[in-house]
């Protein structure tokens, strides 16, 4: 099983609420059991590659849910070869 980390932003369209949108994308991220850290500009989610990528397209489903129209999403991935990825190897140091 391959560990990633992976950055997600979300920028949605909408006529109501932006952040009551992003609130709908994190609650599925917070919903999926994965490791997760949230920021001010971005979420990072550690878990095994395509169970991440699943949760990736949820979040956006849950943004058009709660009234986005459209959806702007930033990811940044981090993959290794035959090696795990994880949140703490970055910022464990700072905690």
């Amino acid at each position: 099983m391959e560990i990633v980390n992976l950055g997600i932003q979300i920028i949605p369209k909408t006529a109501g609420d932006q952040y009551a949108v992003i609130d709908q994308a994190i609650q599925v991220v917070q919903q999926s059991g994965l490791k997760y850290l949230v920021c001010p500009f971005e979420t990072v989610i550690e878990g095994e590659y395509a169970r991440v990528l699943q949760v990736v397209e949820a979040m956006q489903q849950a943004c058009y849910a709660a009234g986005a129209t459209e959806v702007l999403v930033n990811i940044r991935l981090q993959r290794r070869f035959n090696q795990d990825v994880a949140i703490e190897e970055k910022t464990g140091k700072y905690r």
